[in-house]
């Protein structure tokens, strides 16, 4: 791991420098002396970087720190300028870090982007991704935060700042509505004893939160309740989960009868007010409490009150407006639906309850305009049900004579007219908070969504505050009434260029540096100069703001609130809880109006810039302050001729000029090269070589071989790729197979650490006596959650998307089928070659039943009722709809997210509903055949009926899935016929590498079945760690198979991330449209009953089924080098998102040393190189225990005993786990990791360790493990016992 602390070395030389060039001038010039450090100066700035942030107090007793941060960054501002920008690279780091403790977000994040272009191995230096994700989390541009937060965790697990990290990363994935690892991260935040921003007590609050988020209320009532017990809770952290609570009852029918949940409501929120009596939003919420048990005074008192407390917003006019009209006074009704969305232009609630108010009053012309102001606002969610009141007002007016509507009179101003009457008094007191929203409506794209903040959790239906610090606490850090607001240069530059005659000479001025500094945007940066960017899945983003330019992260909840009969849509205002450098608890952020209903995290200006996420950021801020964060594209291959802004910035002009210019004279031909040096597999250039492979520098045993020479071509690495191939069906070629090899991804990372042994001073041909030897004595810290393969790469990245481009009509290619004919067939060798032929994501393999004369009823729905009717079925609830479609539940958008409910039943219970369905569809059909017996055209009628099925409401289904055929006594007729199968295909084989696991992972190496109705659905997915998968359909119906190759995930990657889902854990279902215009391939083909189907390693895929069908799968590890490359990048990649790997690869790789002989010397060194990495591990951690004076007691492993898991972050655990006193104790042993263990304790006080494997005998696997020729491999090797111990 590079050291955390940057040294002041080379500013030291620097100053001197300066010192040397002042004492040549005349001696009253004092400036060069006071830009000087002193050494004890050094020493104290030396100490100071990114983790400090939020703890180190500059407002208050920091004052010190303060001033001597601000003297550093003027001396380093100097020296930049004196060197012209030509110092190390550590320079810009440490003045990143420096700023960062000053809360300067634009010059840190010049500063960071300047050290990322320069320092090659940026990814190595933690405390400069935890520096930077900080800068992106405050800019609420989550999508990269997320990226850097995972990379420092990657890197340096055990790091100080760790707890931090996670409670950002869950705050940040519950905004993008990701559960799962929201939930994951708190929990883990939870259980360090490291101090963080947040109290316990409030993360256990968030974790409430997102229980109630998530609908589970009965969880999130129970959370909730249980924290109102916890002794000395805080005040604020008290009124706050009483009003949720309070509101939760309200909301919520599952929680009793209306009476009883209004009761407690009113209790709940009236207990809050007495601990925070200043909550205008509690106010507001007792007030539609109130209103809806008809107490109408009550509740216009409770408003009242929220206006009072400054907290006035579209919500709570809004619901003044819903109060006046009920007590049928339509002119006040009118006025506080005015102000509502005066307050917020797009709160459609507002302005459809305002369209039935002129309705109401027969004034049709008004209420079209308002009814089509709220189908225009984003939060609108009954488009339909408006746009048909719209034609029926429509109609109503056609019919009407033209003197009635003249003649009439009217009981409301025209909306027009309403909206120019003066404010009311009660309305004065936010004229500002008006003028703000009216600034707003100005000043950002019609398109452009808000930037959620910190804690804007989408809520569905309650607001759940975040916030649990009063304002009083905090200074105004985050208010932009104390920051200055200038305009976009790019704004200046239109403007002067408009009116260029009439300029005064310090505006020409003005221009001419706005020109210059434009030009040197474009030619630096349009080459790929020191931008985050480096190609469309890997580009950072960059901002472009001016000198002095400031932006605040709002923290505004969002929720669809129940009331205003049917029709509203409520909007609460959370506030947030955020670390600052000044060492305050938290900043609270105003509660601001904004449009109700959910947010994108990504306006849609950024897609329309070039679909980079969190491209264009409006950020709204407090009080009257709103700035627009620009972000644009750099150049890349998908991303046209699109520029990148200046990064660089900086109060001083001088200082920005010297950095551009600096990073201008380094930008030629190879600029862009070495921003993709960077990612390894980004545009890497075809080449064989293994002279020009960084993994052959780094370690020359490394298998592949990975060119990074970069051309501005683009072209993919490839290896090997073969010019003769044999005549194939829709395929590659039977033979010389070995000879083709799959594109190289991104190679895996490896955290480098001075407390390891380096990584070229040992080689996988060393015995391991030697790695023993050279590994003691190393360090107090061992690394047992570190990368197990490559080292000197950076953390794992998806593939970029293949250049150059599919042709479109290449993007339906034919799908590789093999038909056969008898038994010979099958067990022909080329076709073991033809479908694990890496060029190959898919094989169907036809009539493989027939020639094998496998009995496919044993796997009938009959047959299993009848075998064990009471056995366990997984059922997934899902909409039934077209196969290439995915609409919305409404059926009015497609969308990727693929919704599906979980239970549980048993066989003979779906049998009946397997067979009741059929039924039923026959009945449905036969009606159908009655009522359109006049169309002779069966193909226009089925188009008909699908045109209808697309506009929903859809039908619903069930899909039986999961089901565990393991069992060898309950199921031993039909895993023995399997048998019959191909050696290559079968469950059990000792060419597979999941047979040498030496335990059961269901559903892996274990069969399942799935048995299946019309519709039901496999989503998108690669198999678990890139496995290979059989799938066989025993019929009677087909199944429709849409499959894209292993190249091509990163690109499904990024739909999911645009689309707020996680691509490992989410439910999701491509849109082809979505992908034909990405240019990636489709796969697309009819499984028939006897059908195999080979996906292939890291294939992704998804399926539906079109009839009645059953079918079983399983997963395969051929003994390939690609297989095994894949699924160890996969382990990596699940590490970084803290996703548990189902297959522990750790364990495998030393079962399959003890199992197997290698002769693949590329298959050997990967998995040596495994071996060599782990047993390094293993003795610096026992070295590191032995010397901390931890005993590590003997307790060794049974016959099929599982891998280890950590239970807390689920990383596997090899060899030494560590175990709780008590749990050892009670012989459950739960497992920890080392980091976990000493996150929770930090002495390892309350674990022991418990040893699974003697050095000795690793050694032994070691040793033995090695190369053996294919020649002798054939004359001395048996197939291994696959009972061996593990």
């Amino acid at each position: 791991m590079k050291s955390c602390g940057v040294t002041l070395v080379t500013a030291t030389s620097f100053c001197d420098e300066g010192k040397k060039m002042a004492a040549g001038k005349a001696s009253g010039e004092s400036k060069e002396e006071s830009l000087s450090l002193t050494a004890e100066e050094e020493e104290v700035l030396g100490g100071l970087d990114s983790r400090l942030f939020g703890f180190v107090r500059l407002h208050e007793d920091g004052a010190r720190t303060k001033t001597l941060l601000g003297k550093a960054v003027r001396c380093y501002e100097s020296l930049i300028l004196k060197t012209e920008g030509k110092v190390e690279s550590d320079f810009f780091c440490q003045l990143g870090h420096f700023n960062l403790l000053l809360e300067d977000y634009p010059k840190a994040l010049s500063a960071y982007q300047r050290y990322y272009s320069l320092q090659s191995d940026y990814w190595k230096n933690a405390v400069f991704l935890y520096g930077l994700g900080l800068v992106y989390f405050y800019y609420n541009a989550f999508h990269w935060a997320i990226k850097a937060f995972q990379e420092v965790l990657y890197v340096d697990p055990s790091f100080c700042r760790a707890k931090e990290i996670h409670l950002r990363l869950g705050l940040m994935f519950k905004v993008n509505t990701d559960y799962e690892s929201s939930l994951k991260h708190f929990q883990l935040a939870l259980i360090d004893c490291h101090p963080c921003t947040l109290s316990k007590v409030e993360i256990q609050f968030h974790i409430a939160h997102l229980y109630e988020t998530q609908k589970k209320y009965h969880f999130a009532k129970e959370a909730y309740e249980q924290l109102l017990q916890t002794e000395n809770l805080p005040a604020q952290v008290k009124a706050t989960i009483l009003q949720q609570l309070g509101w939760m009852h309200h909301n919520v029918d599952i929680l009793g009868d209306k009476a009883t949940k209004e009761s407690y409501a009113i209790q709940y929120l009236q207990k809050s007010l007495e601990a925070d009596p200043n909550s205008g939003q509690c106010w507001y919420f007792l007030g539609r409490c109130y209103s809806s048990i008809g107490k109408v005074q009550d509740a216009f008192v409770s408003y009242r009150q929220s206006i009072d407390k400054s907290e006035a917003s579209a919500d709570t006019w809004c619901s003044i407006g819903v109060l006046y009209q009920q007590q049928n006074q339509p002119m006040d009704a009118l006025q506080a639906y005015i102000c509502a969305v005066q307050l917020d232009h797009g709160h459609a609630a507002a302005w459809m309850d305002l369209g039935t108010l002129y309705e109401s009053c027969s004034q049709p012309q008004d209420a079209i305009k308002c009814y089509l102001n709220a189908t225009r606002c984003k939060s609108c969610t009954n488009t339909s049900t408006l746009a048909g009141r719209i034609k029926f007002l429509q109609a109503q007016l056609c019919n009407l004579p033209q003197s009635s509507l003249q003649n009439k009179t009217k009981l409301l101003p025209s909306i027009e007219e309403a909206w120019s009457l003066p404010i009311p008094a009660e309305l004065t007191s936010r004229q500002g908070a008006m003028n703000t929203a009216q600034q707003a409506s100005k000043t950002h794209h019609p398109k452009t969504e808000p930037v959620l903040g910190l804690s804007q959790t989408p809520i569905l239906q309650q607001p759940l505050p975040v916030q649990m610090i009063p304002s009083s606490q905090v200074d105004g850090l985050s208010s932009p009434a104390k920051k200055r607001r200038t305009s976009s240069p790019i704004k200046h530059l239109e403007q002067l260029h408009a009116n260029t005659d009439n300029l005064n000479p310090a505006q020409k001025l003005m221009l001419e540096q706005l020109e210059n500094h434009f030009v040197s945007m474009q030619q630096g940066l349009h080459k790929g100069q020191s931008s985050h960017l480096s190609g469309p899945n890997d580009e950072q983003p960059s901002f472009s703001t001016g000198p002095a330019q400031y932006l605040e992260a709002a923290s505004i909840g969002i929720q669809k609130q129940t009331g205003h009969g049917t029709q509203e849509a409520a909007l609460n205002h959370l506030s947030s809880h955020i670390a600052t450098s000044g060492g305050q608890q938290g900043t609270t952020f105003t509660k601001e109006s904004q449009p109700s209903g959910n947010r994108s995290l990504v306006p849609e200006t950024s897609r329309h810039a070039g679909d980079i996420p969190n491209g264009c950021a409006v950020v709204k801020g407090l009080s009257d302050h709103v700035q627009q964060l620009t972000v644009e594209p750099v150049c890349g291959p998908n991303h046209g001729n699109s520029i990148s802004p200046n990064l660089l910035i900086s109060d001083s002009p001088q200082i920005s000029a010297s950095l551009i210019g600096k990073a201008s004279d380094s930008v030629g031909t190879g600029a862009y090269d070495k921003a993709s040096n960077i990612y390894p597999a980004i545009h890497t250039k075809t080449n064989n070589s293994n002279t020009s492979s960084p993994s052959s520098v780094v370690f020359t045993t490394i298998p592949f071989s990975k060119s990074t020479e970069q051309t501005t071509t683009h072209s993919v690495s490839s290896l090997n790729n073969p010019q003769n191939r044999l005549h194939t069906i829709n395929g590659e070629g039977l033979e010389n197979v070995q000879s083709s090899e799959k594109p190289d991804l991104p190679l895996i990372s490896f955290k480098s650490d001075p407390q390891i042994i380096p990584s070229m001073s040992m080689s996988i041909y060393s015995n391991s006596t030697e790695v023993l030897k050279a590994c003691r004595n190393l360090g107090n810290n061992g690394l047992s959650s570190s990368p197990i393969f490559f080292d000197k790469c950076p953390p794992p990245r998806p593939p970029t998307s293949p250049y150059p481009p599919l042709p479109k009509d290449k993007l339906n290619p034919p799908t590789p089928s093999i038909y056969l004919e008898n038994k010979r067939d099958a067990f022909f060798p080329p076709l073991h070659q033809f479908c694990t032929n890496p060029k190959n994501p898919v094989t169907v393999i036809r009539g493989l039943a027939g020639a094998l004369k496998l009995d496919l009823g044993l796997f009938s729905t009959k047959t299993l009722v009848e075998a064990n009717n009471e056995h366990m079925v997984e059922v997934r609830t899902q909409l039934l709809q077209p196969a290439d479609e995915n609409w919305d539940p409404t059926g009015t958008k497609k969308i990727w997210r693929c919704e599906s409910n979980r239970s549980h039943t048993t066989i003979a219970k779906y049998a009946q509903y397997q067979a009741s369905s059929f039924q039923e569809s026959l009945r449905e059909e036969n009606e159908k055949r009655m009522q359109h017996k006049d169309y002779s055209d069966n193909e226009s009628t089925s188009s008909n009926i699908s045109g209808k099925r697309r506009k929903g409401p859809f039908k619903t289904i069930k899909f039986g899935t999961n089901i565990d055929l393991s069992d060898d006594k309950k199921w031993k007729l039909q895993l023995h016929e399997l048998t019959k199968l191909p050696a290559f295909v079968r469950v059990v084989s000792a060419g597979n590498l999941l047979s040498h696991l030496g335990h059961s992972i269901l559903g892996m190496n274990t069969v399942q079945l799935y048995m299946k109705v019309p519709g039901s659905r496999t989503p998108g997915h690669q198999e678990n760690n890139n496995f290979c998968s059989v799938n066989i359909n025993i019929g009677p119906g087909d199944c429709e198979w849409f499959v894209v190759p292993e190249d091509y995930w990163g690109v499904l990657n990024d739909f999911c991330e645009k689309n707020n889902l996680n691509f490992l854990m989410s439910s999701w279902w491509p849109n082809l449209e979505d992908l034909y215009e990405a240019n990636v391939p489709v796969y697309r083909f009819i499984q028939r009953p006897g059908d195999l189907v080979w996906i292939n390693a890291g294939t992704v895929h998804w399926v539906q089924a079109i009839g009645w069908c059953n079918n079983i799968a399983w997963n395969v590890g051929p003994l390939t080098a690609c297989q095994y490359k894949l699924a160890v990048e996969r382990y990596e990649w699940n590490k970084l998102r803290s996703v548990k790997s189902v297959v522990p690869m750790v364990h495998l790789s030393w079962n399959m040393a003890r199992n197997i002989k290698v002769s693949d010397p590329k298959l050997f060194e990967m998995i040596k190189y495994c071996l060599l990495k782990v047993l390094k591990q293993c003795q610096t951690l026992r070295e590191a225990l032995i010397t901390a004076g931890k005993e590590v007691i003997w307790h060794g492993r049974t016959n099929d005993e599982p891998a280890h898991y950590c239970s807390i972050c689920e990383v596997e655990v090899f060899d030494l786990l560590f175990v709780t006193n008590e749990s050892n104790s009670q012989k459950t042993y739960i497992v920890h990791c080392q980091d976990c263990a000493r996150k929770t304790s930090r002495n390892l006080d309350n674990f022991v360790v418990l040893e699974q494997y003697k050095m000795e005998d690793l050694m032994q696997v070691y040793d033995q493990f090695t190369l053996v020729s294919e020649i002798n491999m054939f004359l001395q090797y048996h197939p291994p016992l696959l009972d061996i111990a593990p």
